[in-house]
């Protein structure tokens, strides 16, 4: 179930990191969205790591957890489009 939970915050995560970002992204919106759901990941784990979130391996869900997913769906954003531009 935990993982179920992980890829509902990411879709959430990719919408939010969207609109903090906003512009074109090669591959459109689903692409942004799936790297939401993998920013969720990254930022979960960078979270557990440092202390910060409940992290990708934990059951519950907060204000923490949500927004390192978030800093992860814009880390991996950016660099999606920094690479897609080359």
């Amino acid at each position: 179930m935990e993982i179920l939970s992980w890829i509902v915050l990411g879709l959430i995560a990719g919408v939010i990191a969207k609109w903090i970002m906003p512009g074109k992204d090669p591959g459109g919106f689903i692409i942004t969205i799936l790297i939401g759901i993998a920013g969720a990941f990254v930022g979960g784990w960078l979270g557990s790591l440092l202390g910060i979130g409940a992290g990708a391996a934990s059951n519950s869900l907060s204000i923490g957890s949500i927004i390192t997913a978030i800093v992860g769906a814009l880390v991996l954003l950016f660099l999606y489009r920094l690479l897609a531009k080359r």
